[in-house]
This record gives C-alpha cells, structure tokens and sequence, in this order.
C-alpha cells in the first residue's frame, strides 16, 4: 500500500482511549498501536501524541478523600502515565517495535535552547527507528502554565519535527456544518487557508479530555498555514490511520489544506510562542501599516512608542498597534532596559528581525 506522507506526527485523544465510564479501552490502544506498526513498518516516520494518562491513573486508584483539582491530576497522571507507557511498550513490542517515553511541559517550548533540545532528542528516537511516545508532564505543571490541552502540544510537536502531516484523533469524524448529533449535520471536508469555521463550532469540552472541537481548528489553521496538512478524523473507526494516508483516500475526516510555502524552522517556533512571551512592544500607525503591508519589514525603534514588561535578548514579545490589537510576536534582539533607551531612534538595529517575527 503506498502512503501520503512519510514523516507523521499523530495525536490521540482521550475520549478515543477510554471507555465512557472512563477506564481505558484496552482493545482501541491494540488497535491503533496494530495501524501504527503498519504505518512504521512501511517506513512511516510517526511522533504520538497520547493523552490517557490522568484516565488511566483515575481508573487505578479509588480514593478514599477527594483532592484538589491539581493534585488529583498530578496523582492520576503519574501512576497513571507509567501505566499507559508500559502498555504502549508491550503492544509495540510484539511488532519488534520500540517506543520511547517523551514528557513535556509548556515551559520547554518557551526557550530555544530547550526547544531544540527536545527536537534533537527525537530526531535521534526516529533516527533509529524508536517511536516517540510524547504526553505533557502533569505531574509538574500548574494550570498557568498547563497546555490547553494535547492539540496545543501536538500542534507544536509536529512544527518542531517538521512532519509533513497531523492527524488529530477523536471520537467524530471531523468538523460538522452543524450539531453532530443532528443527521442533516455534514462533516466538512476540506479547510482551504484563511476560512472562518467558528460558527460551525461546537464549544463543549470532552468528557475526559481538556480541550474541545474550537482547540483542535484554531491549532489546525495554524499548523497549516506554517505548511503542514492537518486532518481531523474518528479514532474510533477500525483502520482509520492507514484509511487517511493512502493515497487516493476517501476516508470521511477534515483536512486543512497546508500553505504552500513552508515557514522556516525558527518561524515555527515563533509562531506557536504566543503563550511564552515575556513583554509587549508598541508601534505607531506607520509601523503598523509597514508590519501588515506586502514587504517584509522588521519593527524599528523609530516606529515604537512603548515598552512593557522585563525581557532579555532572544526572549519573545507580543507587538501590538496603536489600538491596543495585536500584531504578532516575535524574538527580540536586546533586553528590555536597552529597548527602552533606543524607543524612536533611527539608524539602529531592528527590535526584532523580519526573519524572527510572526504576524498573526
């Protein structure tokens, strides 16, 4: 069978590897990990993204007090990932297949240096044909600093891996043009860059996960939009992995169209920085026209009116206009101090460089 892509990234949700009563649902993780093996062994390059580990902790323990919302979290997600990645190992095992186990957390994407040390770490897994097996590492991450939820990290993952495709597994087929459980609804195939979809919506969070339909499409558009094609698909189905990437498929899902041109690597990761930004830059009217016109144009001190916020050189600002609205974010290239000593000169270096700004 040929395949779409060769370098995938894959993330699965937990109303895909649970039961409704919560527990996890043994059969599907064999399944997908069967599907998966296939992929690999057709030399498929595959990152998963799991989630299931606070499930699969919960389903273990029965406590006899309740806890607080992060410390029941951070309990069911350590006994509860060791679990999940031992069964991952076994069921990848019995295809002579290795998986490793890659924990996270938000904190790591916000330095470059730590950034690319998780891509040089997987680089090398996929290197030698080890499957990396990618969750956020609850047991350490407050709600601040927490991600909104496996699609936010999956999202970064496979921008940081330059995979050529993510496929976001859950319990539907994809985005509807209406209510799902309405039989008039109709999964929307096909997301070209730049199309709204918010009134198609359905705000709801998932029973057992932290994120909603809202999470995955805002995560999509921009995956695409940096060059990735990005599907949206059912978890539940049988097959459904090897169903989406041979070629030709008609498998029912939604795929986001990826941007022709490819962002670089660094502007990957600038793009998903948002949450990791340190302080705010402000421009005028003239530099917010020269940031959104059709040449490419860095923020100059000339055209800033104000600093907020402490940052050093190489951290990330958000740059907004006049209006108080966003521009973007970006990576600066001098410390907060210096920044406000050179706001409204002209002939010095730019703020940030063309070359390591994002515009939303």
């Amino acid at each position: 069978m040929e395949f779409q892509y060769s370098k995938i990234a894959i993330k699965i949700g937990s109303n895909v590897l649970t039961h409704k009563d919560g527990t996890l649902d043994l059969d599907r993780i064999a399944k997908l990990v069967d599907q998966i093996a296939l992929l690999h062994k057709a030399g498929v390059e595959i990152i998963l993204v799991s989630s299931g580990a606070v499930a699969s902790g919960r389903s273990e323990l029965k406590l006899d007090k309740k806890l607080d919302p992060v410390s029941a979290r951070q309990l069911f997600s350590a006994v509860g990932q060791a679990k999940l990645i031992n069964h991952y190992y076994e069921l990848f095992r019995k295809h002579d297949i290795y998986c490793g186990q890659v924990l996270t957390t938000k904190e790591n994407f916000g330095s470059r240096r730590h950034y690319l040390n998780q891509k040089n770490c997987m680089t090398e897994m996929l290197a030698h044909q080890v499957i990396p097996i990618v969750n956020e590492n609850d047991t350490i991450s407050v709600t601040e600093l927490m991600f909104t939820d496996n699609d936010e990290l999956s999202g970064l993952i496979a921008t940081m891996m330059d995979m050529q495709a993510l496929i976001i597994l859950s319990n539907i087929d994809g985005i509807y043009n209406g209510n799902p459980e309405d039989a008039k609804s109709e999964v929307i195939r096909e997301v070209q860059a730049g199309k709204n979809l918010a009134q198609y919506i359905q705000t709801s969070k998932s029973a057992f996960g932290r994120g909603g339909m809202l999470t995955k499409t805002t995560i999509a558009r921009k995956v695409a939009e940096e060059g990735i094609t990005v599907i949206i698909a059912n978890g539940k189905k049988d097959n459904i992995l090897p169903d989406l990437l041979k070629t030709g498929s008609d498998s029912v899902c939604t795929r986001f169209v990826a941007n022709s041109k490819e962002a670089s690597s660094v502007k990957k990761w600038i793009a998903h920085s948002d949450s990791f930004a340190k302080g705010e830059v402000h421009v005028n009217a003239g530099a917010r026209e020269a940031l959104v016109g059709s040449k490419a144009t860095s923020v100059l001190f000339v055209g800033v009116t104000a600093i907020n916020g402490e940052f050093e050189k190489d951290d990330i600002v958000k740059i907004f206009d006049e209006n108080g609205h966003q521009l973007g974010v970006g990576k600066t290239q001098c410390d907060s101090e210096k920044a406000r000593q050179l706001i409204g000169k002209k002939g010095v270096r730019p703020l940030v460089h063309y070359d390591y700004l994002y515009l939303d």
